[in-house]
């Protein structure tokens, strides 16, 4: 009798940790880690969706959940037989249900990280746009000098208040009737 495929979320805000949890959980337990971020960069020049995902990237917006739903859903229908662990999705009410309709979750892990830790993590990233890398230039700066760096680096947050206080609200808005 074959088993079940194991289904799992992890689920954060930005600057939680969970691209490293979910790498961590899918090698020790043989586990495919599913990133939304990643399947976006991957489906950005070549599907008619990712070039709409694209439209909302490169003006500092996010992905509305109608994009990154079928992005999702569609990556996630391949996967059937498979054992899985999302990271990134989903972060809305709208995501959840969709992809309640396709699968039933086995596990769901939520990181509640102290708002002014997510801050000081948030105010050290760097992201390799072409690769999606995420750096901090504290416990995990790039192999090479930053300077040769700075042109292909982009800083995730910038250093404003405003901007960490909104990231945190919008956060919290999109995600807390989904979690």
């Amino acid at each position: 009798m074959a088993s079940k495929a194991l289904r799992a979320v992890v689920l954060g805000p930005p600057g939680s940790g969970k691209g490293t949890v979910c790498e961590r959980i899918a090698r020790s337990f043989g586990l495919q880690h599913l990133s939304s971020g990643q399947f976006l960069r991957e489906k950005m020049s070549c599907t008619e969706v990712g070039v709409l995902a694209k439209q909302y990237l490169e003006r500092g917006l996010l992905v509305p959940d109608h994009v990154i739903t079928r992005v999702m859903m569609t990556e996630l229908e391949k996967r059937r037989a498979e054992h899985w662990l999302l990271d990134g999705f989903p972060r809305t009410l709208g995501q959840a249900e969709a992809l309640d309709r396709i699968c039933e979750l086995d596990l769901v892990i939520s990181l509640h990280i102290p708002f002014e830790t997510l801050k000081d993590r948030l105010s050290a990233r760097w992201i390799h746009p072409a690769s999606g890398r995420v750096y901090n230039m504290e416990f995990n700066p790039p192999h090479v000098h930053v300077r040769a760096w700075s042109s292909l680096l982009l800083h995730e947050w910038g250093g404003t208040s405003f901007k960490y206080h909104w990231g945190k609200i919008l956060y919290s808005k999109t995600t807390s009737k989904a979690a």
